[in-house]
């Protein structure tokens, strides 16, 4: 006699699937299974680990976008790089940050490298409230700020709404 058959409403009742094993439970075999093809699908190319994959997969510079009143401000960090390296344009109401890292060693002296090297390109989709020839850029200590004025228009369409319970 087992220590289940002890317990009154779990006589001849199987043991749950979680516990056993196997796949019994539709909802975690879906899981299980969902789980183990995306670990495939990655397993033959060499991936980094997914909170690695960000950086390498093109959305390298990180970049902080803030909005008030009067402006939008995009912060982009580009550690590593000199301002002679870095190109921003304004182009529709897209802001294009691009770039490119050389490395300093050729491949053959390298082992191993989890840093980024190659072009890159970040483009923020910023509408069309930008007054495009008051945008300023500055670069310092690898971080670029680039600062665009908002139009006339736009800053007198804002309207805060209140609140009411």
């Amino acid at each position: 006699m087992s220590v289940r058959d002890l317990i009154p409403w779990n006589r001849g009742k199987p043991i749950p699937s979680i516990y056993r094993g196997d796949d019994m439970d539709p909802f975690l075999s879906l899981h299980r299974n969902l789980n183990r093809m995306v670990d495939e699908v990655f397993r033959g190319f060499d991936m980094p680990a997914f909170g690695q994959m960000m950086t390498r997969s093109g959305t390298w510079p990180t970049v902080e976008v803030s909005e008030n009143e009067k402006e939008i401000r995009v912060i982009a960090e580009v550690p590593g790089l000199e301002e002679k390296d870095i190109e921003v344009t304004l182009d529709d109401g897209v802001l294009a940050i691009r770039g490119e890292r050389k490395s300093e060693t050729e491949d053959k002296d390298r082992q191993f490298s989890e840093r980024y090297y190659g072009r890159f390109e970040r483009r923020l989709a910023l509408g069309h409230e930008v007054d495009e020839d008051k945008v300023d850029a500055k670069f310092d200590n690898g971080v670029l700020l680039v600062t665009l004025p908002k139009t006339a228009k736009a800053q007198a369409s804002a309207k805060r709404i209140a609140i009411h319970h």
